[in-house]
């Protein structure tokens, strides 16, 4: 069964994705148009891709600058992750503030992040698999991010394997957002 909880930053959700088990193994349902409908998630897939990671790995934190934007929906089938949400949207009661929640191929939970967010995530184990879904193509010029680092959250980590890209990344506090926040404060 679907289930959708709210967390701190506006919009966002963690999804408990419906998870069936037998002799075989098991099935999970990771995307179902009418149900996120129902739940208040209009997402439009565009765009899936997956990551490997090995442990200690960092990765993030991304987004797409409009007009290019998106919404993801991510999860993990293999290992575990901390995938970690930034709110960028001015005039955000949430502004700058982050959320993080463990995915693993055991707790069969997913993130909706929508548009104006940061995301980034460590890999909690070797071999840890990220599924993308994502609600418009990549663009490469409008592809950058923040500084995993300057976002006031502690990773736990002394010596994380990281991108160049993503240690050229600026600092939130230097980043000029261009997301707005729409929502009620």
């Amino acid at each position: 069964m679907w289930k959708f909880h709210p967390i701190p930053l506006p919009d966002a959700r963690v999804i408990d994705l419906p998870a069936f088990f037998d002799a075989r193994g098991s099935f999970v349902k990771t995307f179902h148009d009418t149900i996120l409908k129902e739940a208040g998630i209009d997402f439009t897939l565009r765009e899936s891709y997956f990551s490997l990671s090995n442990k200690d790995v960092i990765r993030g934190m991304h987004f797409q600058m409009p007009p290019h934007q998106h919404a993801k929906i991510v999860f993990c089938p293999q290992g575990a992750i901390l995938d970690v949400i930034v709110d960028l949207r001015k005039d955000s009661p949430t502004y700058g503030q982050h959320y993080e929640q463990e995915l693993s191929a055991e707790n069969h939970k997913a993130y909706y992040i929508p548009e104006g967010f940061a995301h980034g995530f460590k890999a909690l184990t070797d071999n840890a698999i990220t599924y993308y879904l994502v609600s418009s193509e990549y663009n490469q010029p409008s592809d950058t991010g923040i500084r995993y680092d300057s976002i006031g959250f502690d990773w736990g980590v002394q010596q994380p394997i990281i991108s160049v890209r993503d240690l050229s990344f600026p600092a939130i506090q230097a980043f000029d957002s261009p997301f707005t926040f729409t929502g009620n404060k």
